[in-house]
């Protein structure tokens, strides 16, 4: 006892420590998560009230009632429902639309990509796993039933992808080119003191007007989308100062203003004002409602870019220094307005500055803060192409993780060039800070209220609760996001119809690519053959085993893919190993690395045909690794050391298989040897075969050599316990490596039967040309060209 006591009193210094460094990330993050996080938010009071026309702001009476929707609103919707609410459905730490949706996935069976039994037996047999669905209710039982309901599940996860991406397009276009007309009005007010000629003054104010807002947007746009290719973290060291400063400086000004012009606009806090502004209620009024929701701009990335950073960083960043901040800010300006109502732009933040070199360094901080503020947006939008990816939803594109300690943060470049696109364009096409505000308004509300949807599934099938507590989180909250959706549909045609245009695109793309990847996905299930066609039928066809090991990729975790049994039937000949491997993605972000390879046979032992299951969460990034081919040869080495001796395996159709984890250095199974090598793939193979032509197949000749590092393997050289039959097949393993390497992918090609639909002929064709310009599979998988093998097939549905 004694020595357990001195043993925990030591390890008390250890605790503390280990508590002290936690708060001291917890802090690091919050300050990191000002600059890309809450850059957006924080740059919104640039083009709230900007975005409001000067004709509907008649009186004083009008303004206290504006500030008092913009108090109440932050209030409910971003401290109380994001900050307490939301942020408590995070799914393993990450956050977003498409987090919801994978809880509701695990837990309400509303997942709608087809899998077999022996999927579902791969991804649920552990005991005590995440993936492991919970006892089913009546409302799990309803919407499993209906089939409807799953795909309204599914349409608004899609639908509320979009709404993210389409705020990543329009509000860095919003943001920056507020802050660039505010140079443009510094620039005029510097002239009216250097030329005295009132015609002069004008005229040049006239062309600032023309050639200084839109060409410095675009400028610094562009500037901005080439920066993310450094990656969040360096980024949010960068940016993270400059909102620092930038808060510093609008709570200042804030504060300033509200002592200085009017006192008073504490009282508009009081719900009465927003009474009286439904009482005289009008289609004038009620538009700003509008531009007043955009006072939110931004804060969809708090629960989105929750894999970037631990939620009790953003929680701590937004209630102790944002929402206050930002009020202060809001007030003051309000305070401002109250008492200029005839001055010219008297809505602008600007014109709230006092004159003189503190406006002008405001302006020049304004355009800092609006190109940070731009960075939260964005990176939402990677994140969430990044988890549609993982489920089907997405067309193939490169991701690339920019951090080693933090799994979230990736960047897309494909997507980050199509969005700067997006947002010049938005910008050269409106010239228009209303019009792109009330499309960017639209966006905001339209997602939260997505989120607003699913959050209310969760509440009931995931934390169990009562169904009248999620009605009545539902109707709360969604009465108050459709009132400001009213007063955005009232906007459409002033720029809010940009939206459903990028809306109209997007989701066709994902709904495409989930319709085409699924029926691709149920022809494979269809026309697979079974183990024992190849095992044994295929001996009648005269097959030939050559040296080497041929990894073939498919989808199905059971039986043979048609098109590697089309591929047999027209070449016969497979490799002395052959590993069917197949990817299967769950509907948790991680998957833990000891969990990863499920590792089966494919008929008798003779054969040496593996079977490995690679499965992997929404945010796991595991496919396009070097050493990806190395981590499942130790895997399969792993398999047959403990083959005989595993009690925990799963017997599946074609027999055990066992959970492999992330193979250490020092496997006990190989020993992996560094060494540098001219990769050839499978050389044998390709000489012996490439004479050969078929119908419907492709074999792509060998090309030359690619330097690249390979690690060899030997046997560890003490294992005296170890089977003599075990040696053997290691050996022949290893052997098989040393001969070479392939890959085998299926090359599907869709085809429309006669009398398809309109609507199934326009989705397959939209899928196939996006699946023709897209990465190629090989570039996905980082598959060396000269060890690929390509087998075309014609999938007609």
């Amino acid at each position: 006892m004694q020595n357990q006591c001195s043993d925990h009193t030591c390890a008390l210094p250890n605790s503390l420590a280990q508590r002290r460094m936690s708060w001291k990330r917890i802090l690091l993050f919050s300050f990191q998560s000002l600059g890309v996080i809450y850059g957006q938010i924080s740059t919104a009071p640039l083009y709230v009230f900007g975005t409001i026309c000067e004709q509907d702001i008649k009186s004083e009476e009008a303004v206290y009632e504006l500030f008092s929707f913009i108090f109440w609103t932050m209030t409910i919707i971003s401290l109380l429902k994001y900050s307490y609410i939301v942020l408590m459905a995070d799914d393993d730490g990450e956050g977003g639309t498409f987090a919801l949706y994978s809880l509701l996935c695990r837990h309400a069976k509303v997942g709608l990509l087809p899998i077999d039994r022996s999927s579902i037996e791969a991804m649920n047999y552990e005991a005590g796993s995440p993936f492991e669905v919970k006892v089913e209710s009546r409302a799990r039982r309803a919407i499993a039933k209906h089939k409807s309901s799953q795909y309204l599940v599914l349409f608004l996860a899609l639908f509320g992808s979009c709404m993210t991406i389409g705020v990543g397009v329009l509000t860095p276009a919003l943001s920056v080119f507020s802050a660039s007309s505010g140079v443009q009005r510094s620039l005029s007010d510097m002239t009216h003191k250097i030329f005295s000629s009132q015609s002069t003054q004008q005229s040049v104010s006239r062309a600032l007007e023309r050639y200084v807002p839109v060409p410095s947007a675009c400028a610094i746009l562009v500037c901005l989308f080439m920066l993310q290719h450094y990656g969040t973290h360096n980024i949010a060291f960068m940016f993270a100062p400059i909102i620092s400063i930038w808060l510093l400086f609008i709570s200042a000004v804030g504060i300033y203003n509200i002592f200085y012009w009017n006192k008073r606009i504490i009282l508009a806090i009081s719900p009465v004002y927003m009474y009286r502004f439904v009482q005289n209620i009008g289609v004038k009024s009620w538009r700003s409602l509008g531009s007043i929701i955009l006072c939110l701009a931004g804060l969809e990335a708090m629960f989105a870019d929750l894999g970037h950073f631990s939620k009790k960083s953003i929680k701590i960043a937004f209630v102790c220094l944002i929402y206050p901040v930002l009020i202060a800010c809001y007030a003051g300006q309000a305070s401002y307005m109250s008492k200029n109502l005839h001055a010219i732009n008297f809505n602008h933040l600007s014109e709230s500055v006092p004159a003189g070199a503190i406006r002008h360094s405001f302006v020049a901080l304004s355009l800092l803060a609006s190109v940070v503020g731009s960075q939260a947006t964005i990176t939402a939008s990677f994140s969430v192409i990044n988890q549609c990816l993982s489920l089907n939803c997405f067309p193939r594109v490169k991701v690339i993780h920019t951090s080693d300690k933090i799994r979230g943060q990736v960047y897309i470049p494909d997507v980050n060039w199509l969005l700067m696109i997006l947002s010049l364009t938005v910008t050269i096409v409106f010239r228009n800070i209303v019009k792109i505000g009330n499309a960017a308004g639209l966006a905001v509300i339209s997602g939260m209220l997505v989120t607003t949807c699913l959050m209310s599934l969760v509440i009931a099938l995931y934390w169990e609760k009562s169904l009248l507590l999620s009605a009545c989180f539902l109707i709360f909250f969604g009465f108050i996001e459709i009132t400001y959706l009213s007063a955005c549909m009232l906007n459409f045609h002033r720029g809010a119809w940009y939206l459903v245009f990028l809306l109209a695109l997007s989701l066709t793309v994902m709904l495409a690519w989930h319709y085409g990847t699924k029926k691709k996905y149920e022809f494979d299930l269809e026309n697979k053959v079974t183990t024992e066609w190849l095992t044994e039928l295929s001996l009648g066809l005269g097959v030939c085993r050559v040296p080497g090991i041929g990894f073939i990729y498919t989808d199905i975790v059971t039986g043979i893919p048609s098109f590697f049994s089309h591929f047999i039937a027209n070449l016969p000949a497979f490799h002395q190993v052959l590993i069917f491997v197949s990817f299967k993605s769950l509907p948790v972000p991680y998957v833990p690395p000891s969990r990863r390879y499920l590792i089966g046979r494919v008929g008798p032992k003779d054969y040496k045909i593996y079977r490995c299951i690679v499965r992997h969460g929404y945010r796991d990034h595991i496919k396009d690794t070097d050493d990806f081919e190395e981590e499942i040869i130790r895997s399969i080495g792993e398999f047959i050391a403990i083959e005989d001796n595993d009690l925990e395996s799963l017997n599946s159709q074609e027999g055990r298989m066992i959970v492999i984890g992330k193979p250490l250095s020092d496997g006990n199974a190989l020993v992996p040897l560094n060494d540098t090598n001219s990769y050839k793939g499978s050389a044998n193979f390709e000489n012996n075969y490439s004479q050969t032509s078929t119908s419907g197949s492709s074999l792509e000749s060998s090309c030359a050599p690619v330097n690249r590092k390979k690690v060899r393997f030997m046997l560890p050289p003490n294992s005296p316990k170890m089977q003599v039959s075990v040696r053997k097949e290691l050996q022949e393993l290893i052997d098989a490596r040393e001969s070479g390497t392939a890959y085998v992918l299926g090359q599907s090609h869709l085809a429309l039967r006669q009398g398809s639909n309109f609507l199934k002929r326009f989705l397959i064709k939209t899928y196939i040309f996006c699946d023709k310009n897209c990465r190629e599979t090989p570039v996905a998988l980082n598959i060396p060209h000269a060890a690929l093998v390509e087998v075309g097939m014609v999938y007609t549905i």
